[in-house]
């Protein structure tokens, strides 16, 4: 004859929510309290097949009032099989005389799928929040914004200068850092132009690569020759296409 599985703590535990996920409608509070005083008053017993649960020491330690409420709670938990009633008390002021019962089975994965599912959602949410920071803001206001401070851009295309907002937005949210001063701001700038060798398209692609992997500093993606090349190409490209609008000099985008 197979030997039954040892109670602990975490399969009881783990066995209960896996109940609790699937039948929202059957459960409240006070089962969940009820439930794991039992599984402390056992384990402090050092785990005893039978044991008493007596109803005072209970109601007192989780804080139920009435007794014909932890009556019912009581009975819920023997119908949903997680405790055996061996002994039935003969008032509120005995003891029952109860079994926890030993979840061998295998556990319901249902309720892993979904915590995976949330934190999976959570992450998307994170990621699209940083990217949307500034719907409400046009580049115009954003370019606004950086005309009054004294940064000194690498690169002023407007695309580097909302990639460098989406860029603090990530610090501040995923790291709860924000740059101290501008001079420790103009600093990152000049270090992210220096790792891309002045290149405003392998800047972005840096800072991008930096946050899609969740990392706290720029970090440069592994080399490709032939994408180096077609960035080098199109820098020098970007450089030589003026704008003489206005009789004012400027890149264009």
């Amino acid at each position: 004859m197979q030997k039954s599985k040892q109670l602990n703590s975490y399969d009881l535990s783990r066995a209960w929510f896996d109940f609790c996920f699937e039948n929202p409608e059957q459960i409240n509070p006070s089962h969940t309290a009820v439930y794991f005083f039992a599984i402390e008053h056992c384990n402090r017993l050092g785990w005893k097949q039978k044991f008493g649960f007596p109803t005072t020491m209970v109601m007192e330690a989780v804080g139920i009032k009435s007794y014909n409420t932890y009556k019912k709670i009581l009975l819920d938990l023997v119908s949903f099989g997680f405790i055996k009633m061996i002994e039935t008390s003969k008032n509120q002021y005995s003891a029952n005389i109860i079994a926890l019962s030993n979840f061998d089975k295998a556990l319901n994965k249902a309720l892993d799928k979904a915590l995976i599912k949330h934190n999976t959602k959570q992450v998307q949410s994170t990621i699209q929040s940083i990217y949307s920071i500034n719907k409400q803001e046009t580049i115009e206001q954003l370019n606004n914004k950086t005309k009054e401070s004294n940064l000194v851009f690498p690169f002023t295309s407007e695309n580097f200068i909302y990639q460098w907002q989406i860029w603090k937005q990530y610090k501040k949210e995923q790291h709860k850092f924000t740059y101290k001063s501008e001079a420790s701001e103009q600093a990152a700038l000049t270090q992210l132009q220096k790792m891309a060798t002045n290149r405003e398209l392998k800047a972005i692609e840096i800072i991008h690569h930096t946050m899609a992997n969740g990392w706290k500093g720029f970090v440069e993606p592994k080399s490709d020759p032939r994408k180096e090349t077609q960035e080098a190409f199109q820098s020098v490209k970007d450089k030589i296409n003026f704008d003489f609008s206005d009789g004012k000099l400027s890149f264009e985008r």
